[in-house]
C-alpha cells in the first residue's frame, strides 16, 4: 500500500488563510470609514486568526508523537500571537473600537509582512459575510 495523501492538511489550510487574511488587511486599510465592508473585513481577520489557531494542535501533533517537543513547543510559540491578536480584536470589534481594530490589523500585517499575495490570485473575498457569521458565534 502507498501513502495516504491528505489535500487538506493543516499546513495548507494556515497558507490559504494566512494569504486571505493578509487581502482582508490590505483592503481594511483602504477604508476610510467603517460601514458593512470593514465590519466584515475585521470580523474575517478575527475568525482567520482563530481558524489559525486551531491548526497548530494538528500540524504537531506528528512532532509529538515521534518525540520532537522543542520543535512542537518552538511551533506553538511561533504562532501563539495569532489567539492572543484574536482576542484584542474580537473585543475592539464588539466594542466598535475601530482605532484598536486598525492597530491590531498592522501588528497583524507585521507578521505576516513576508506573504505574497500575486495580482491573478483566486482568493476572492471570503469575508463577504463574515460579521454575520461573527455575531452569530458571539451571541451564544
Amino acid at each position: 500500500m502507498g501513502r495516504v495523501y491528505n489535500p487538506d492538511s493543516a499546513g495548507k489550510d494556515r497558507t490559504r488563510l494566512t494569504k486571505s487574511i493578509v487581502k482582508a488587511i490590505r483592503e481594511l486599510m483602504g477604508q476610510s470609514q467603517p460601514d458593512q465592508l470593514t465590519k466584515d473585513l475585521a470580523a474575517y481577520i478575527v475568525i482567520g486568526l482563530e481558524e489559525i489557531y486551531k491548526t497548530v494542535d494538528v500540524s504537531v501533533l506528528a512532532w509529538e508523537k515521534r518525540g520532537y517537543w522543542v520543535k512542537a513547543d518552538r511551533f506553538r510559540l511561533d504562532w501563539e500571537w495569532t489567539q492572543a491578536i484574536s482576542n484584542q480584536m474580537k473585543a475592539a470589534l464588539l466594542a466598535d473600537d475601530w482605532a484598536q481594530i486598525a492597530l491590531l490589523a498592522a501588528k497583524t500585517a507585521l507578521k505576516f509582512n513576508q506573504i505574497k499575495i500575486s495580482v491573478n490570485n483566486r482568493i476572492g473575498e471570503p469575508w463577504v459575510g463574515a460579521y454575520q457569521s461573527f455575531i452569530r458565534q458571539n451571541l451564544n
